[in-house]
C-alpha cells in the first residue's frame, strides 16, 4: 500500500485545483491557550479582543463550505478550551463537514469525548515525548503530560480509535524526543493510533529555543527507520521526504488558515496575510491572490534544488520553512535532505517582512532558524 495525502486521492486534488475550490480549510477559533509550547508558531496565546465572533466564525465557514470544502481543520490556540466549542461541532455537523480538531486535552472530560465522539471529530493529540518530564518541558507547563494522558484515556471510553472515530498523535520531532520515536511509532501503530509526525518549521517560538534543532541527515535517518518500520511491521509502503512522516504537505493546492482575527493565510507557515474576512469574502480574497496562484502553479514557478528535485512532482518541500528561513515562499527548502546547500540555514527579512515575494530572486540569507505549532 503506497501512502501519499492521506487526505485526499490526486484526482479530486486535480479537479478541485481546475475549479478554484477548496477541499479543506484551517480555523482557529481563538489563541487562547493554556500551555506555553517552546515551538508553537502562535506567539501570544492569551487571545485577543478583536477575535473573530461567533457569527463571523459561522459565516466564514458557510463560505468555505459553500467553496467546496468538505473538511474544517480546528487549530488553535486550545480548541478544547474554546467555551463555545460545542455549538461550533453542531454548526460544523449541520453543514455536514468533516471535523478535524488539534488538542492539547486540556478541555477533554468525559462529556466533550462523548460529544467529539457523536460528531466523528478526528482528534490529533498533541504528544511529543512519553517521558513525562520532557513532554513537560516541550509543552511549557508542569503536568502536561498527566493531563493528555488523562485526554487519551477518556477519548478511549468514549470509542477512540474506531474506524468512525479517529484518533491521531500529533508530535513535533526535536532533539528532545528523536530517540523515542521509533518505538512511539510502534506503540502508535499497534494501537491503531495514527502518528502525525512533523519536521518542527523555525518560526515564532521555535526561534527562540534553537535546543530543539535536529540537523536534516539525522531528520533522513529517522525517517528512512520509519519507513522501514511501517514496510516491514505493518506492511504500509511509502517514499521517505520532509516535513511530514508517511505523507506530504502540499495543502496549498486545496487549503488555506483563517486566524482568530480573520486574517487568511496560505498556511501557518507561510505568515504571508492575503485578506481579511472581515474586509472580502473568502472566494474573492483566493481568486485574487498572487500568493495562491503562485503556490497552485509551483511546477512553473518553485526555485532551486525543489524545481530540479527527482520528487518535484509530488513534492514541493516545506513552504513555511522556505518562507521562514529565506524570505521567500517559492525558494528551495532549506531543511531537506534533498537540498545540496542545506549547510548552516539563516533567514534574512527586510522591511518588505509579510510582503507578496514573486518568483524573483531569494533575498541571500542571514538570520536565526525557525518552526511550527
Amino acid at each position: 500500500m503506497q501512502l501519499y495525502n492521506l487526505e485526499f486521492a490526486a484526482d479530486e486534488i486535480a479537479r478541485a485545483i481546475a475549479a478554484g475550490r477548496l477541499l479543506s480549510m484551517e480555523i482557529e477559533f481563538s489563541r487562547a491557550c493554556n500551555f506555553r509550547c517552546s515551538y508553537c508558531y502562535v506567539e501570544d496565546r492569551n487571545g485577543s479582543a478583536n477575535e473573530l465572533s461567533r457569527a463571523e466564525i459561522k459565516d466564514v465557514l458557510c463560505q468555505a463550505r459553500a467553496l467546496g470544502a468538505g473538511k474544517i481543520i480546528i487549530l488553535g490556540g486550545e480548541p478544547s478550551i474554546y467555551p463555545h466549542l460545542p455549538e461550533m461541532l453542531a454548526f460544523l455537523d449541520g453543514l455536514g463537514m468533516e471535523i478535524e480538531m488539534f488538542t492539547n486535552g486540556t478541555g477533554i472530560d468525559r462529556q466533550l469525548a462523548g460529544l467529539l465522539a457523536k460528531y466523528r471529530v478526528r482528534v490529533a493529540l498533541k504528544l511529543n515525548s512519553r517521558d513525562a518530564d520532557v513532554q513537560d518541558r516541550l509543552a511549557g507547563r508542569p503536568g502536561a503530560h498527566q493531563i493528555m494522558l488523562g485526554a487519551l484515556e477518556q477519548l478511549k471510553e468514549a470509542g477512540y480509535p474506531f474506524p468512525e472515530h479517529f484518533l491521531a498523535i500529533s508530535t513535533v520531532i526535536c532533539r528532545q524526543n528523536i530517540d523515542e520515536l521509533p518505538a512511539m511509532w510502534q506503540w502508535l501503530r499497534r494501537q491503531n493510533i495514527e502518528p502525525y509526525f512533523e519536521v518542527i518549521t523555525p518560526q515564532a517560538n521555535a526561534l527562540k529555543n534553537d535546543w530543539l534543532m535536529v540537523g536534516s541527515m539525522e531528520l533522513k535517518e529517522l525517517f528512512e527507520r520509519l519507513a522501514e518500520i511501517d514496510r516491514v511491521e505493518f506492511g504500509r509502503d511509502w517514499q521517505p521526504q520532509p516535513p511530514l512522516v508517511g505523507n506530504r504537505c502540499m495543502r496549498h493546492q486545496v487549503s488555506c488558515v483563517v486566524t482568530a482575527t480573520g486574517d487568511v493565510m496560505p498556511c501557518v507557515g507561510v505568515t504571508i496575510v492575503i485578506g481579511n474576512i472581515r474586509n472580502q469574502s473568502l472566494a474573492t480574497i483566493l481568486k485574487d491572490s498572487e500568493v495562491i496562484r503562485n503556490l497552485k502553479n509551483y511546477r512553473q514557478t518553485i526555485k532551486g534544488a525543489c524545481a530540479t528535485c527527482d520528487m518535484a512532482s509530488q513534492c514541493y518541500g516545506c513552504r513555511g520553512a522556505a518562507y521562514q528561513l529565506t524570505g521567500d515562499y517559492l525558494a528551495s527548502d532549506p531543511t531537506c535532505w534533498r537540498n545540496s546547500c542545506n549547510n548552516g540555514h539563516s533567514r534574512a527579512r527586510t522591511k518588505e517582512e509579510g510582503s507578496v515575494r514573486g518568483p524573483g530572486p531569494a533575498p541571500p540569507p542571514g538570520g536565526p532558524p525557525r518552526r511550527s505549532g
